[in-house]
């Protein structure tokens, strides 16, 4: 059996281990140190928005702080993409809170606004008014966030921008994770930069820094016995852990462009293949990192299925993935609320998440190059 070729691993610089290094010469191996705060800096000059940054252990504690931060609780709706893995919805079950969920449009394979205003306006008929507005940058690529944010603006609901995926992705110029009242990132082991696990708050304000800080660390009050007066989370990054990031912070625009080189393999390997669509920008507003690169496979024109091709691929042990299966779909949100139509069940129906990593090598290419040309020329 050949190698694994996996969808997304973990690619290390080798500059990681001399800032983990230096935190345990220093013995700074807890949530403090110089590690964390540089990290957070790092953050903050690359998404050049003026943002500060609060790292901690997960992007889910991050969104879950976030909601915490604007008041959601028992009984309250947060509006969220149905489009999505499962930790963009799960930390509004974790307050109590019912997710609404909203259907894709097809341009970005984000949320739809036409259905998301569809779905304000309905549940403040109800006497619902949702909390707030969780959108999701699917695989990398920004939803149409002057349409949201216009339509957050006009109900007075703030938005959540959950850019765990997309991290060095911009709409317009700017920053993904830096339009909403809160932003999301994600350094988990798949991402395009990776600490092990870990994530980030990403807030417009000092104060709210300053929060996110204190109930990520167990909501310790200012005195000289342990004292509490709110509920506070084990949330907060470890200096190990940030050591990590910061040696990842020193190579990350060359792996997102990696990433985008294997989106760019992608659009040529199948270029002469009928029915089959790769999933890429749809103008010079969008600039996406194409953490994962994807296709849409029309089986009537294509002759094959995507569970065709991602069987093909397993033969040769070689990792892909089917797309995101709708959260309206999944047993654990049967009842809650959705809005739209069938986009995203046709994109999990037809759609496949095909190896993307920085460190594929140009025999990795060959071979899942070689799969795409045996098994589409059967077809013909």
């Amino acid at each position: 059996m050949q190698n694994k070729i996996w969808l997304s691993s973990p690619h290390l610089s080798g500059k990681e281990i001399e800032f983990i290094k230096d935190a345990f010469e220093k013995n700074w191996v807890t949530s403090l140190g110089e590690n964390i705060n540089e990290f957070e800096k790092n953050l903050e000059s690359f998404l050049q928005d003026e943002v500060t940054i609060c790292a901690l252990n997960s992007a889910t504690s991050a969104i879950h702080l976030a909601l915490i931060m604007l008041g959601t609780s028992f009984n309250d709706e947060v509006i969220t993409s149905a489009f999505s893995f499962v930790a963009s919805a799960n930390p509004i079950a974790y307050c109590g809170a019912t997710p609404v969920f909203i259907d894709s449009e097809k341009d970005t394979w984000n949320m739809c606004p036409i259905a998301l205003e569809e779905a304000i306006e309905d549940r403040i008929s109800k006497g619902k008014k949702p909390k707030a507005i969780i959108v999701v940058h699917l695989y990398g690529m920004p939803a149409k966030m002057d349409e949201i944010t216009a339509i957050a603006a006009k109900y007075e609901i703030p938005v959540i921008e959950d850019a765990a995926e997309a991290l060095g992705s911009t709409y317009k110029g700017k920053a993904c994770g830096t339009f909403g009242r809160f932003g999301i990132l994600s350094f988990n082991g798949n991402k395009i930069i990776t600490t092990s696990g870990g994530g980030a708050l990403v807030c417009h304000t000092q104060e709210d820094k300053d929060k996110a800080v204190f109930l990520s660390t167990q909501a310790r009050d200012n005195a000289p016995h342990y004292q509490h007066s709110h509920i506070g989370y084990n949330y907060r990054m470890s200096n190990i852990v940030a050591g990590i990031g910061r040696g990842q912070m020193e190579v990350l625009n060359d792996r997102v462009e990696a990433r985008r080189k294997m989106h760019d393999f992608y659009v040529d390997a199948f270029k002469d293949i009928n029915g089959v669509e790769v999933f890429s920008e749809p103008n010079e507003d969008y600039y996406s990192n194409h953490w994962l690169s994807a296709i849409v496979i029309d089986e009537k024109l294509a002759g094959i299925n995507r569970e065709d091709l991602r069987l093909a691929f397993l033969k040769d042990n070689i990792e892909s993935r089917p797309l995101w299966k709708p959260m309206h779909l999944q047993p654990v949100f049967a009842d809650a609320p959705y809005y739209g139509t069938n986009v995203a069940e046709k994109l999990f129906d037809d759609g496949l998440c095909l190896p993307s990593g920085s460190n594929l090598s140009d025999e990795d290419r060959l071979r899942i190059e070689k799969v795409i040309q045996q098994i589409f020329s059967k077809k013909k």
